[in-house]
C-alpha cells in the first residue's frame, strides 16, 4: 500500500526555520514526481515546490523563492522541504505528494488534482 507521511511541522516564530519530511512507503520516489502543497483555513490548496523524477528538476512559487528548497534523498525515500525565513501567513497545513509524472513539473505544481497519492499533513504555525 503507497503511503506518504509528512513530519517536521510545529510552531516557530516568524523568521524561523523548519525542515519538512515525507517519507514514502510502499513506493519508490525516485519514479515520481514529489509536490508540496499548503492549506490555509478558507483558503485552496496551492502548489509550494515540486521535484521532477528524473533530472530533478523543481518548481518553487514565487513567494517563496530563495527562502524553500525543495530535495529529494532516494536512499532514504524521502524528500524534504526546507523552510527559511518563515512569516505568519504561511501558517497552515503542509502536505506532499506523489504522482507519476505527466506534465513539467511546473505544470504539475499548479495543479494539485493531478496528483494520486497525498500524505496526511503537517501542521505549520508561524507566530511570535
Amino acid at each position: 500500500q503507497r503511503q506518504l507521511v509528512e513530519s517536521g511541522g510545529g510552531l516557530v516564530q516568524p523568521g524561523g526555520s523548519l525542515r519538512l519530511s515525507c517519507a514514502a512507503s510502499g513506493f519508490t520516489l525516485d519514479s515520481y514526481v514529489i509536490g508540496w502543497f499548503r492549506q490555509a483555513p478558507g483558503k485552496e490548496r496551492e502548489g509550494v515546490s515540486c521535484i521532477s523524477s528524473s533530472d530533478g528538476r523543481t518548481w518553487y512559487a514565487e513567494s517563496v523563492k530563495g527562502r524553500f528548497t525543495i530535495s529529494r534523498d532516494n536512499a532514504k525515500n524521502t524528500v524534504y522541504l526546507q523552510m527559511n525565513s518563515l512569516k505568519p501567513e504561511e501558517q497552515a497545513v503542509y502536505y506532499c505528494a506523489a504522482t507519476p509524472p505527466v506534465l513539467p513539473v511546473q505544470a504539475m505544481c499548479l495543479a494539485p488534482k493531478i496528483f494520486a497519492s497525498w500524505g496526511q499533513g503537517t501542521h505549520v504555525a508561524v507566530s511570535s
